[in-house]
């Protein structure tokens, strides 16, 4: 029963991540009607992803620390009908008059999407990841990939499901309904499927995590940990680009239907990357049982192989060697990200771990929040040539990554190792 309950886990778990990702898809490939129909311009749009990420680079502080603490059963339950409401709330975004006072649909998008939607997407990453980690020893890097891949299924959907809708009902503002609504119905489900196991200190025989000094100092004084954060920044830096602004790039360079630039984005790409990483989840579980550092040599060549295809994306002029390129990207994607937080808790103790990747993802989505604005003050400053300049910017991104992560395979790793 207890075999059968890990794996229902990350079902359930796998569930809830595709309407995390999926949610933060649509805002990307529904761009060119939202600032059609709300008249936001694009350093406007930037600062909104900008803003997005940093909220949730704030909060997973705080979501760390509470998710070493507190039952994660409910952060997990409550964060995804909390993020579900607000996607609901976003389908009726517009500009109005309150008190006297106008306030403009600029800002109710970012209220509403950076803030409110980015604060209760923030506390599902920490407390999923350590749960599933709580269950899954041997079976890590297969967990974590089922779970991965769930959101590359999100995103691939979205893309089909957006151009469906453009078609057929031409309203932006239904998709936001429909995705809110399944998210909060599954949130209501979490809270009979979900169980309330005792807390890692208890169930693992460790000592209980200390205050946030103990928490900063696990993380931030360990110097494995943070050259495995440096990749994973490079790997949200990128993506958030790409997310926000390559469906927009696509339909413009190549002269594509807003539909069409949609699919070629997201579906490609993260079909590849889908299979990537449920076929690197296998592979890392078999080797790292031999060699314990293969899950940090095999991200160092995902960003390595990353790179020169981020560049070639944003070079070529040609519509069928761009989706090709998507597509190569996406290989190396998944092949980074089925590892991410198994080489994390390859080094952090485990009554840390849900501050430690709450942590992470502060220093990713922080930093990475930063390719939003860099993109859209490229774009309106250059046009179709200013997305081309950021995503040659992209690349030497994955490539400082790479150079940063090789520092722990070489020197740390093998200190900071935990014995588990």
């Amino acid at each position: 029963m207890k075999n059968f309950y890990k794996w229902f886990l990350v079902a359930l778990l796998s569930c809830a991540f595709f309407f995390h990702q999926a949610d933060r898809a649509l805002f990307g490939l529904l761009t060119i009607p939202i600032q059609a129909e709300l008249h936001l311009t694009d350093v406007q749009i930037g600062w909104i992803n900008t803003v997005l990420s940093w909220t949730m680079a704030l909060m997973m502080i705080v979501a760390g620390f509470i998710g070493d603490r507190f039952s994660r059963k409910w952060i997990i339950t409550l964060s995804l009908m909390f993020w579900s409401l607000m996607t609901i709330c976003m389908g009726w975004a517009n500009g109005f008059v309150l008190f006297g006072i106008s306030i403009g649909a600029f800002a109710v998008v970012m209220f509403l999407r950076s803030i409110a939607t980015g604060s209760g997407e923030s506390f599902y990453a920490p407390s999923a990841y350590a749960l599933i980690a709580q269950y899954h020893k041997e079976s890590r890097s297969v967990a974590f990939s089922i779970h991965q891949a769930a959101l590359y299924v999100g995103l691939m959907v979205s893309g089909i499901l957006v151009a469906w809708c453009l078609n057929c009902l031409g309203s932006w503002r239904k998709i936001f309904f429909a995705f809110g609504v399944a998210g909060f119905l599954l949130g209501v489900l979490f809270i009979f499927a979900l169980k309330n196991p005792p807390c890692p200190a208890k169930a693992e025989n460790t000592p209980h995590a200390g205050g946030i000094l103990a928490g900063l100092k696990a993380f931030f004084g360990n110097i494995s940990a943070l050259c495995a954060s440096a990749g994973f920044i490079a790997i949200v830096f990128v993506n958030n680009a790409y997310l926000f602004w390559a469906p927009k790039f696509a339909a413009e360079k190549f002269g594509v239907s807003v539909g069409e630039a949609g699919k070629g984005v997201m579906l490609y790409h993260h079909l590849c990357a889908f299979a990537a990483i449920l076929a690197g989840g296998v592979l890392t579980d078999h080797f790292t049982r031999k060699f314990p550092r293969f899950r940090l040599g095999f991200q160092i060549v995902a960003l390595l192989g990353g790179a020169p295809m981020i560049f070639w994306l944003g070079a070529t002029n040609s519509w069928l060697n761009f989706l090709v390129f998507t597509a190569l990207y996406g290989v190396f994607r998944g092949c980074f990200e089925v590892n991410t937080h198994a080489s994390l808790f390859d080094v952090v103790a485990v009554q840390y771990r849900s501050t430690a990747v709450g942590l992470l993802n502060f220093l990713a989505f922080f930093i990475g929040g930063f390719s939003g604005v860099v993109m859209g003050d490229l774009a309106q400053k250059h046009g179709v040539r200013g997305f081309e300049i950021g995503f040659d910017v992209m690349a030497g991104f994955y490539l400082v990554g790479a150079l940063l992560m090789a520092l722990s395979f070489f020197f740390t790793f093998k200190k900071d190792k935990v014995i588990e």
